[in-house]
C-alpha cells in the first residue's frame, strides 16, 4: 500500500476528528489543538492536502484559544491560516470530505458565535 494510502486510512479510522469536533464545541480549544496535533505532527512537512488541512484546522483551534485569552488580533490573523486551506477539502476524496464538513461546519459556527458576541458586545 502506497503512503499516501496509508495516511489516508489512518486519518479515515482515527478517533481524533470527533474528539476535536467535541472538544471545540466544549470550548477545550487547546485540548482541540493537541488532539490534531498528534496526527500532523510526524506528517507536517508533507505538502498534500489533507495533511495541510489538519494544519489549518489546528490554527483554527489556536485561533479560538488566543481569543478566549483576550487576543483577538492574533486570533484574527491565526484564523486568516484556516481560511487559506480550508478550501482544500474540495480536492479529497467523498469519505475524507465528509469528515472535513463536519469539521468546518463546527469550526465556522464557533467562530461565528466568538466574534458576532465580541462585535455585538462593542456596539453596545
Amino acid at each position: 500500500m502506497a503512503q499516501n494510502d496509508e495516511t489516508r486510512e489512518s486519518l479515515l479510522k482515527s478517533p481524533a476528528f470527533e474528539m476535536f469536533v467535541r472538544l471545540v464545541m466544549e470550548h477545550e480549544y487547546f485540548k482541540a489543538h493537541e488532539t490534531l496535533e498528534v496526527l500532523w505532527h510526524p506528517l507536517r512537512f508533507e505538502k498534500r492536502d489533507e495533511i495541510l488541512l489538519l494544519k489549518g484546522y489546528i490554527n483554527a483551534s489556536t485561533a479560538f484559544e488566543l481569543f478566549k485569552r483576550g487576543r483577538g488580533d492574533a486570533a484574527l490573523k491565526t484564523w486568516s491560516v484556516y481560511l487559506k486551506y480550508r478550501p482544500l477539502s474540495r480536492n479529497l476524496d467523498p469519505d475524507l470530505s465528509k469528515i472535513c464538513e463536519k469539521v468546518e461546519r463546527a469550526l465556522e459556527t464557533t467562530f461565528d458565535r466568538l466574534f458576532r458576541a465580541k462585535s455585538e458586545s462593542e456596539t453596545k
